[in-house]
């Protein structure tokens, strides 16, 4: 069996003029929206054995604090460019070339890219993948190379914990 977390970055500022989208910060919302779900996942999955992001700042800093919170070291945080794509064709890549000796992962990535893979892969149709929302799918496969479509195990959005 493998498991695969998929969390849409954290809500993103687009206050700040002549700043690449590559570089868009996370909003204070957002923050507290990663620390919520976070929190939620610490005491609800096991702790995954890889975190991949992508390399823009929004999932980079949500990866941060995923990784703060669930406890998992930061020096270990994979940074991939290939994520910073709006197209689910990288994060099957990416998924694909994970190390077998890991039975799970959790990535950072994207809007686009997140809706086609967990309605491609998962079995639960999901309309929208909010902001800091969570899917994780289980896969009957000892291979990540091997993936095909699995079981929707986790839906976690923020909104689900707020008060």
């Amino acid at each position: 069996m493998k498991t695969i977390y998929i969390v849409r970055h954290a809500k993103s500022s687009w206050e700040y003029e002549g700043i690449e989208d590559i570089d868009r910060p996370l909003k204070k919302r957002g923050i507290k929206d990663a620390y919520i779900v976070a929190k939620v996942l610490k005491n609800k999955i096991p702790k995954p054995d890889s975190f991949i992001s992508s390399c823009a700042n929004r999932a980079l800093h949500t990866g941060i604090i995923f990784c703060n919170v669930i406890g998992f070291p930061m020096a270990h945080l994979k940074i991939s460019k290939s994520l910073y794509s709006f197209s689910d064709g990288y994060l099957v890549k990416t998924i694909r070339a994970l190390d077998d000796a890991y039975d799970s992962a959790i990535v950072f990535s994207h809007d686009h890219g997140i809706n086609t893979f967990v309605n491609s892969f998962g079995s639960e149709p999901i309309a929208h993948v909010p902001t800091c929302g969570v899917i994780g799918i289980q896969f009957d496969t000892q291979h990540w190379k091997n993936i095909k479509p699995g079981k929707t195990i986790l839906k976690e959005f923020p909104k689900h914990h707020k008060k």
